[in-house]
């Protein structure tokens, strides 16, 4: 998802790995959902002014996450934990969470004025994903020596929702997540070609339009912190079974909406394919910007516009999504975003 992932020979237990890293649609999907990952954090300082934004960011942040999650997992089918695997695991994950929740800690005491000791145990914004994804693919071999690995790793979810209070290294949020990797895992690409069909995305695009529109009356009565996928029953204030049922069903909900939006995805290469495999500089750098715009007082400047702001503020998401990309800023920042200088050759 967020890494560029390369060709490697498949496994027999995942014989089309390989050609999945080649699939324009896989890569087109990277993007696109990036692009929402840089909206949904644009639209968070509204979302409390703005009865639109709300709920935008409530229909966004349904399925955004695990779709990425699910696409990381279908990627990560050839992982066998093999030392070389590893060794690339650390310097492309592992090593720009180090950066980067570096980098996010050092911006923060700059605005804030705030000297808090940096601490690896706690990630800063976005930099969660990355321990996320480093656990997820650490796992990756599990899943295929177990029987009924996705109810499996459900129940783990629910776990983790029932009992981890504590977000240490993203673990509560990695087990939270873990069903969607896992689908990615065992289910594979071939299992989504039916979605580049022409009647799925009409499908697709109906259920989204039936989406936002429920979104849009549903959002006032919504706590957006289920949508984080992070803190636990206790946290959110409810009883052990009305999280259990309330979880079980945003999971129906949100696997209806990964496909709805995965339908939608082009399946042809254009220029959105060469952004996808890219998708790790928007989704790391895009955060220091969005906070030195908020502390600029840009956010708050068009929000007091209304509606009109949040148009200008997803503008200016998607605009800067796109120029994240480019390989101007791709020279410039791949020493940390894609630290391959650590690579052995």
């Amino acid at each position: 998802m967020l890494e560029r992932v390369t060709a490697t020979r498949a496994t027999a237990a995942a014989p089309r790995s390989a050609a999945t890293s080649r699939d324009p649609f896989f890569d087109n999907a990277k993007f696109l959902l990036i692009v929402l990952v840089v909206l949904g954090h644009n639209w968070v300082p509204a979302i409390d002014h703005i009865p639109a934004a709300k709920a935008a960011y409530v229909l966004v942040y349904t399925f955004h996450v695990p779709a990425f999650a699910l696409v990381c997992g279908i990627f990560s089918r050839g992982f066998e934990g093999r030392p070389e695997q590893v060794r690339k695991l650390v310097t492309t994950v592992l090593v720009p969470y180090v950066i980067f929740d570096a980098l996010y800690a050092l911006e923060l005491a700059w605005l804030r004025h705030d000297s808090k000791p940096f601490d690896l145990a706690s990630p800063i914004y976005v930099c969660w994903f990355l321990l996320a994804l480093f656990i997820w693919r650490l796992t990756a071999p599990l899943w295929r020596a177990v029987r009924f690995p996705i109810a499996l790793a459900l129940v783990v979810s629910l776990v983790a929702g029932i009992t981890i209070r504590d977000d240490g290294f993203a673990i509560s949020r990695a087990a939270q997540l873990l069903p969607w990797f896992v689908a990615g895992q065992v289910l594979g690409a071939d299992r989504f070609t039916w979605l580049k069909d022409v009647r799925a995305r009409i499908a697709g695009g109906a259920v989204m339009a039936a989406a936002a529109v429920a979104a849009w009356l549903l959002a006032p009565s919504i706590d957006v912190s289920w949508l984080n996928r992070q803190q636990s029953a206790g946290e959110l204030h409810v009883t052990v079974l009305q999280y259990l049922g309330d979880a079980l069903l945003l999971d129906a909900v949100t696997a209806v909406l990964v496909l709805a939006a995965l339908a939608l995805v082009p399946a042809r290469r254009s220029w959105l394919t060469a952004l996808g495999a890219a998708t790790m500089y928007p989704y790391l750098l895009h955060g220091l910007v969005v906070r030195l715009l908020e502390s600029a007082g840009v956010h708050g400047a068009l929000i007091d516009l209304g509606w009109v702001g949040v148009v200008a503020i997803s503008v200016l998401a998607v605009t800067l999504a796109l120029v994240l990309a480019t390989p101007v800023v791709r020279r410039a920042t791949g020493w940390a975003v894609e630290p391959r200088w650590l690579l052995a050759r």
